[in-house]
């Protein structure tokens, strides 16, 4: 993975073992985000999201890192090889990385307290795909406002983090307890999420069900269709059926056995795995799916 110097702002190559600690950004996207190209051609400066890169590695250096990782300007997205790496690995990133810095640029400075509040549970960040991760995946996370003044973490917000997003403390506490939730729950927390490219909505939960696929962008809604079809290789939780056959946020409909999007397990977050008898395995045919329930 590519990190930045957090003095410097270089960017530097590390991978596997040879790692060092890091402070990672969460944050949504603008207008005039910095690119690998931009940092490595020093036209970064230029651009409007070069101040929020330069606060991060400000914040990271004042807390004692030498390194922080900001998805926009860390990954060669020119690179298909690259690109599919980070989005398998971003999980993963965000799970090893020391802190994580949660930028909210729609929550203004000098507002009061209710008014903060208020701010904070109607920001973007809450409405993102990509930021469901970020907010579970790091050991510790800090919010922080528009002008970078903190906001107070995760633990400390948990309950105003729990009502805006449906997520179970144990995971807000330790994401590994993730596994003790059906697969049900876990796309209910992302079923009024959105991601800017179709494919997303799927690859963005990679992480949450412990999976990886191939990245096809241009697939649209079959990656979804694809990660249901790569959980169900791993697990024998018939809580993935459990959705409803309302339409989703794009007016679309299922006739088939799968879910179109997360958006149709927004009634799901009650649903557990049964406990009670053994389900057995179920298998994906060239005749539809093989089951008995």
């Amino acid at each position: 993975m590519h990190l930045l110097d957090a003095k410097t702002l270089e960017l530097h190559e590390f991978f596997g073992e040879n790692i060092p600690p890091y402070a990672i950004l969460s944050h949504t996207w603008g207008q005039g985000e910095v690119s690998f190209q931009d940092m490595q051609s020093y036209n970064a400066e230029s651009k409007a999201g070069y101040d929020k890169i330069l606060r991060c590695c400000e914040m990271a250096a004042a807390a004692g890192f030498h390194y922080a990782w900001v998805d926009t300007c860390c990954i060669n997205k020119t690179s298909s090889t690259e690109l599919s790496e980070a989005i398998n690995s971003m999980y993963q990133w965000y799970r090893l990385s020391e802190v994580c810095y949660v930028y909210l640029a729609d929550v203004l400075a000098h507002l009061g307290k209710e008014a903060v509040s208020y701010a904070f549970r109607k920001s973007r960040w809450f409405t993102r795909g990509w930021t469901l991760q970020e907010l579970i995946a790091p050991p510790s996370v800090i919010f922080f406002n528009a002008k970078w003044e903190d906001l107070r973490t995760r633990q400390s917000l948990k309950p105003q983090i729990i009502e805006i997003t449906t997520i179970q403390a144990e995971v807000l506490e330790d994401s590994e307890r993730r596994y003790k939730f059906s697969v049900a729950q876990k796309m209910s927390w992302a079923s009024r999420r959105e991601t800017t490219r179709a494919e997303d909505i799927a690859y963005c939960l990679l992480g949450i069900f412990a999976v990886n696929i191939p990245m096809l962008y241009g697939e649209g809604n079959h990656a979804f269709i694809r990660l249901q079809e790569e959980i169900m290789r791993k697990t024998n939780d018939h809580s993935i059926f459990a959705w409803s056959n309302s339409r989703d946020a794009n007016g679309m409909s299922s006739s088939n056995l799968l879910a179109n999007s997360p958006a149709m397990f927004s009634g799901s977050g009650d649903i557990i795995q049964s406990q009670g008898r053994a389900t057995g395995p179920f298998s994906l045919t060239n005749k539809g799916i093989h089951l008995c329930l």
